[in-house]
């Protein structure tokens, strides 16, 4: 029998901003953790530590721009772009334009604390 999800859960995000995230699957909402797919939406000016996740992270931009720095360098993705960023590869996610923007972040396996390896605030 399928498996309804009646209702996401809020989850805190990291970074300078409030940021929102309902988290519709993954370890917090349904207890999976193979996937996890969560509804974010970044306020003008966020900007969250760089990371070197354990898992692929796939996003698809709803609304406004999301920008995504790499040490191969910095691209912008807009309303009805998606972007991968690979286990293992460092990476910042940021939303500096006016707009903010509103997107679908899907995590292989499921996004957890013990597995994003966030740099360290100074």
């Amino acid at each position: 029998m399928p498996t309804l999800i009646q209702v996401p859960t809020r989850v805190e995000a990291a970074g300078n901003k409030p940021k929102l995230i309902d988290e519709y699957i993954g370890r917090v909402n349904s207890a999976t953790d193979s996937v996890s797919v969560a509804h974010m939406r970044s306020p003008a000016g966020w900007v969250e530590p760089g990371q070197s996740p354990e898992f692929d992270e796939f996003t698809v931009v709803l609304r406004g721009t999301l920008q995504v720095e790499s040490r191969g360098g910095s691209i912008e993705v807009h309303a009805g772009q998606a972007v991968i960023a690979h286990r293992g590869e460092w990476i910042r996610y940021s939303t500096p334009h006016e707009e903010g923007a509103e997107y679908i972040a899907v995590c292989l396996p499921a996004f957890s604390m013990a597995a994003v390896h966030r740099d360290e605030e100074g």
